[in-house]
């Protein structure tokens, strides 16, 4: 008997253009970044996650993002929406930049909605920093997640992280699409 599984995640490498970047990174240029903090914390808490952050809302970007995660979302088949946060994030060497293992899913969330799929877009170009590796935890594989404009879309129930930058700058874009609440 044939069994089927379900993958674990999606991965488009070099995929998102130079000049798509540049305009994302040309939006994220023009908003103040805060420091991150998480969802138990209303203050950063930097052993965990450190790390500047802006919210980003143009609708050119997550009509972008919209197409992957539904060519994403044909292998994991979860209940989602057109429903999404984006967040520009920088990990800077001189700040110890890192996002420690970690889900995406805010359980204690009231509003009805969990986030479902998560995704990442790698901004910057992999000889602009060390160190800063996209992780999965449970998950061993060999994919090189560093190239630039490479999309990651996974379900955001996965821990994973960002390992410390040890020299320049990581930049990337998140985003998290939502749907009913897990079941």
């Amino acid at each position: 008997r044939l069994r089927i599984m379900r993958e674990l995640f999606q991965v488009w490498q070099n995929t998102i253009s130079k000049e798509k970047i540049s305009k994302i990174l040309n939006i994220a240029n023009k908003t103040p970044l805060s420091n991150a903090s998480i969802f138990s914390s209303y203050g950063p808490m930097q052993n965990i996650r450190r790390s500047k952050i802006c919210w980003l809302s143009d609708k050119w970007i997550k009509m972008l993002l919209w197409e992957y995660v539904l060519k994403a979302n044909k292998a994991f088949q979860i209940d989602i929406e057109n429903n999404s946060e984006m967040q520009f994030i920088e990990y800077r060497h001189n700040d110890k930049g890192h996002y420690d293992w970690h889900h995406d899913v805010n359980w204690n969330g009231q509003d009805g909605m969990d986030r479902k799929l998560s995704v990442t877009i790698q901004l910057s170009d992999s000889n602009e920093y060390v160190g800063g590796n996209f992780e999965f935890d449970e998950i061993k594989t060999n994919v090189d997640f560093k190239p630039q404009g490479t999309v990651i879309i996974f379900p955001s129930y996965l821990r994973h992280r960002v390992s410390p930058v040890t020299f320049g700058t990581r930049r990337s874009l998140v985003a998290w699409y939502y749907g009913p609440k897990w079941r």
